[in-house]
């Protein structure tokens, strides 16, 4: 049998910003608003979306995650657009999602990401939660949100005793079952910036070694990553990708996005890693291949 295929791409951060109205630009709101302005406007850009977008349909996955920061300030004008250009990523049963930091910008819209994308966040019985569990093919995608409003100049993730509690039941009952289990969070599971971290990330790399994963995916660095975590088999990898709206700039690499060929054999699951990156040209092409499982 064909290999199982599932796209990762992460924080699109769905470019132009819509005209904020002046009472929107207060607090944490004002600074991403001079930030975009000043900065992010020239790097991330829709037509490196929409190429990256239209190189990973072309590639013809089983499936496609994003793992988050599909806004930038949250603003209500914001979400209508991000969720039009979900759609044309893909339907929901072909697509899943789950928020980013940005996403959750402001308490005040915390929750219109839910709202909004709801059919893409739905588990297989249509619940919308976290942990949510999806299965496509012999993959279990098993979804968490870190996504919580912080103050100014903070961009930190957390995922909460709750959820991490129902994640050990979720995981510790997929344990029984032939499935590849893929763990999409926003947050990095280790980072050196402060500001950006995991705060629970050691809860979370504890329950891990307990109970275990095939693959961990996840946003919000902007940069290509692999970090290996103890399982209770062997290690987890945990892998990281660029924005996909991102121009190269500074230390951060050009869009790209990750194609995993999932396979089962005598030995056990096999799992290889494609990443796809576009060049100045906003050409797509393969430069990295390498088993990850």
């Amino acid at each position: 049998m064909a290999p199982f295929t599932l796209a990762h791409l992460s924080d699109p951060h769905l470019p132009p910003l819509p005209k904020p109205r002046l009472t929107e630009l207060a607090g944490k709101r004002a600074l991403g608003f001079v930030n975009w302005t000043r900065n992010r406007h020239k790097y991330q850009r829709r037509e490196v979306l929409d190429a990256l977008v239209a190189d990973v349909q072309a590639q013809a996955p089983d499936h496609i995650a994003v793992t988050g920061d599909l806004v930038n300030l949250a603003m209500e004008a914001e979400f209508a657009p991000a969720r039009a250009w979900l759609d044309q990523v893909g339907p929901p049963d072909r697509v899943t999602t789950i928020p980013g930091n940005h996403d959750a910008y402001v308490r005040a819209t915390s929750h219109r990401f839910g709202e909004t994308f709801a059919p893409y966040l739905a588990d297989d019985a249509g619940r919308i939660g976290f942990p949510g569990v999806r299965r496509r093919g012999p993959a279990a995608l098993i979804s968490l949100s870190s996504a919580v409003p912080t103050l100014p100049l903070m961009a930190t993730g957390t995922l909460g005793r709750n959820q991490l509690t129902e994640l050990e039941h979720v995981l510790s009952q997929l344990a029984t079952e032939d499935v590849f289990r893929v763990l999409l969070v926003h947050h990095p599971l280790k980072s050196d910036a402060r500001q950006k971290r995991l705060t629970d990330s050691a809860a979370l790399l504890a329950l891990l070694k307990r109970q275990g994963v095939e693959l961990v995916l996840h946003g919000h660095d902007h940069i290509h990553s692999t970090m290996w975590f103890e399982g209770p088999n062997g290690k987890i990898p945990a892998i990281g990708v660029p924005s996909a709206s991102a121009l190269a700039h500074g230390r951060y690499p050009a869009a790209a996005y990750n194609l995993f060929a999932i396979e089962k054999d005598d030995a056990g699951w096999r799992c290889e890693q494609i990443v796809r990156s576009i060049d100045h040209g906003l050409q797509i092409r393969e430069i990295k291949r390498a088993r990850v499982v």
